[in-house]
């Protein structure tokens, strides 16, 4: 359905576009929980309203007048254009094919089939690929920008991308991978794991990733699950001012894999890849074929694209397979139209290559932007250095997860004072909700025009749900709205809608970048527990959200996580937030526990900041805090000093499995440490809980001169 006139492409530059392959085969309110159970109203002004200049040069804005010059339709808040955009779904998505002028080879016949959720059918009869669509920026403008910690940088325009993926694509079709064959990699965020992707994509197999940072046993059992016929592999990696030197990992990797025929090593640090073992290795070199011609091969919409890994923090990982199309469209509207990238636009997020963020970062080739790609940890330089890479190369959109912009809260950074940000217009946060202080700390010491927009969505459909809109005010501590397209509402035990109240974060209508089934999943039995089981037809994602009267969001945690005291349910994101208040708490994390004798017990783990004592009296005084800030009938029983919270690699509190274990689970039932980015963290935790006196003075713990007040 290509378009002329003024939509998104034709006002860009843009390259041709790419040559097909030849012999394709088809195939509420930040308001906490009251004693109701209501959410009760922020008060005060938004934290952050768009200004005129930025509301008409904003991408969406130029989306709304294409859709009243080309589709006759006309809305005049966003309210109404996210009601249509859920309301008619054939319409919505396929204004969206139309506006970005996707480059296919075939158009589709219908946009989506009849039936409910998951078995619905998308944009059937269409023929694309993910790689052409990410490939199509001016030969001379820059795709990707490597940085390492130590200031080492690669630099990758289009025109020379395109070129490494041709390269790297052939050398992989000369290997024997086809279409629908799996090609694994075990890389770092750099520059080659882009190009495996794209190379995996232009010739139809399914990309899959798992990073260095996992240790054999987590990445052998992942990557196992799809049966790979190559593996792409680090031979270690650089991280906080350490090397780690990975090749024997590798290989032991590579004896779980009884399916691999091909070991390729990418010198990251310069080992050497010496055969360890009878899998044949060829270097990255030597897998490329310098002068190939790019040639992609157009597969259906819904070809599998790559396989994303859960975080496996319980058991074993979800593996899901997300389809070309429908990432290709969710991508384009999340980055374009929600975080108003525009082609030639640098972004950045701080993620490693095995969180679904680094797969929506890499995402904004499809805006034709550039893709800074900061290898490393958020830490180094005592937080500092991810804000200096922001400045150097003029970064308009930064995204981290939420831990991170609140340690550099904790550490008193002021990065607008002390860096030149004047080219950032949008600044990301996901993985936890962002405190309500670090809300506050990113309008007085980042930037007062900077767009916040933090999100809510994950692994399952590779963005987000709920998040920014840079039309919309934004207030603290909530997601600006829903997104469009996606029918989000909170639901009650009987599936009735709620406004401003706690309910489940459902979907009632599909979209078409979720899981097109679980791999090794042949009957969509483990898909369908997942998210359908509990409402008939309607995705329930595991949160509890508030969707508030002027349509913003507020998740208060998982629903499986819930701290319920005399039938009084409480959200952890309310806790988190009330602490976050206080300077001298520098994270935490808190459970309901169940008893013996059927009596649910509140524990509250905090790891003090810098520069704090604990003493005998520290956790009264936060029991105090809590009663007073937050509410009466939710003051912990206990009180634990940390040295830091056990989180997943990709950041998130281990909530659930740090209940079970406190509820007497073993900690091999209740958790995969390989899965765990501390370890130490849920070892100190059990430690603290089976060493409980009742006084909650704990060793004492000494971190300097401040007392906790």
């Amino acid at each position: 359905m290509r378009t002329t006139g003024a939509n998104w492409l034709g006002t860009h530059d843009f390259a041709a576009p790419l040559p097909r392959g030849l012999t394709a085969v088809p195939r509420g309110p930040g308001g906490r929980l009251s004693e109701a159970g209501s959410v009760t109203a922020s008060t005060g002004i938004p934290l952050w309203t768009p200004s005129e200049q930025r509301q008409s040069e904003a991408e969406i804005t130029r989306y709304r007048a294409w859709l009243q010059d080309h589709r006759g339709t006309s809305f005049s808040s966003y309210e109404e254009l996210h009601r249509w955009s859920v309301e008619d779904l054939t319409g919505f998505w396929e204004s969206l094919w139309s506006y970005f002028q996707i480059d296919a080879s075939a158009q589709p016949q219908s946009i989506l089939s009849d039936g409910e959720m998951p078995s619905v059918r998308w944009f059937e009869g269409a023929r694309l690929n993910y790689a052409a669509n990410a490939l199509r920026g001016p030969d001379a403008r820059e795709a990707l920008l490597g940085l390492s910690e130590e200031g080492e940088v690669t630099r990758l325009t289009y025109g020379k991308l395109r070129n490494e993926v041709a390269s790297v694509s052939c050398g992989l079709r000369e290997l024997g991978v086809g279409q629908g064959d799996r090609v694994a990699a075990y890389l770092p965020n750099v520059a080659e794991a882009v190009t495996c992707l794209l190379a995996c994509a232009a010739v139809g197999a399914i990309f899959c990733n798992c990073p260095p940072e996992f240790g054999a046993t987590g990445a052998g059992a992942r990557l196992a699950m799809v049966r790979p016929k190559v593996l792409i592999a680090a031979d270690g990696y650089r991280y906080g001012g350490r090397t780690f030197h990975r090749l024997e990992v590798v290989h032991a990797i590579c004896r779980m894999l009884p399916t691999l025929r091909q070991l390729v090593v990418v010198p990251v640090l310069g080992d050497s890849p010496e055969p360890l073992g009878p899998t044949p290795t060829l270097t990255w070199a030597e897998l490329h074929r310098p002068g190939a011609e790019l040639v992609i091969d157009d597969v259906p919409f819904e070809h599998p694209l790559w396989v994303l890994f859960s975080s496996g923090t319980t058991g074993r990982p979800k593996a899901i397979v997300h389809g070309h199309g429908g990432i290709v469209l969710e991508h384009l509207k999340s980055l374009v139209l929600h975080r108003d990238v525009h082609p030639g636009d640098r972004v950045m997020w701080l993620t490693s290559a095995g969180w679904m963020m680094w797969n929506y970062i890499v995402g904004s080739l499809l805006t034709a932007a550039t893709v800074v790609l900061y290898d490393g940890s958020p830490a180094h330089a005592e937080l500092r250095r991810p804000w200096e890479v922001a400045s150097a190369q003029k970064v308009s959109l930064l995204g981290a997860g939420a831990g991170y912009l609140d340690a550099c809260r904790a550490a008193g950074l002021r990065p607008g004072q002390e860096w030149d940000l004047g080219s950032l217009r949008t600044l990301g946060s996901t993985g936890s909700a962002l405190s309500g202080a670090g809300y506050d700390w990113v309008y007085e010491s980042v930037k007062a025009d900077v767009l916040l927009s933090p999100a809510s969505g994950g692994t399952d459909i590779c963005s987000a749900f709920l998040g920014p809109c840079p039309i919309l005010p934004l207030w603290r501590d909530e997601m600006q709205c829903r997104m469009l397209g996606a029918s989000v509402e909170a639901f009650d035990r009987e599936g009735r809608p709620l406004v401003g109240h706690v309910g489940e974060l459902v979907l009632t209508r599909p979209m078409p970048s979720m899981p097109l089934y679980f791999w090794d999943d042949p009957g969509g039995n483990q898909l369908r527990e997942s998210y359908f089981s509990r409402f008939q037809g309607v995705w329930a994602h595991g949160d509890w959200v508030v969707i508030t009267s002027r349509g913003s969001a507020r998740v208060l945690g998982r629903s499986d996580a819930t701290l319920n005291r005399g039938g009084i349910r409480m959200g952890t994101e309310d806790f988190y937030a009330v602490l976050g208040q206080r300077s001298d708490i520098s994270d935490s994390l808190v459970v309901d526990v169940t008893t013996e004798n059927g009596q649910g017990e509140l524990v509250l783990f905090v790891v003090p900041a810098p520069g704090t004592v604990w003493d005998a009296q520290s956790g009264e005084r936060i029991r105090h805090f809590i009663r007073t800030e937050l509410s009466p009938r939710h003051v912990p029983d206990h009180v634990f000093p940390l040295g830091s919270v056990p989180r997943t690699l990709s950041g998130k509190r281990l909530e659930v499995p740090v209940k079970r274990i406190l509820n007497g689970a073993s900690l091999a039932a209740s958790l995969r440490m390989d899965s765990v980015a501390n370890p130490e963290a849920v070892e100190e935790i059990v430690a603290a809980w089976q060493g409980r006196t009742g006084k909650d003075d704990l060793a004492g713990q000494a971190r300097g001169g401040q007392e906790l007040e």
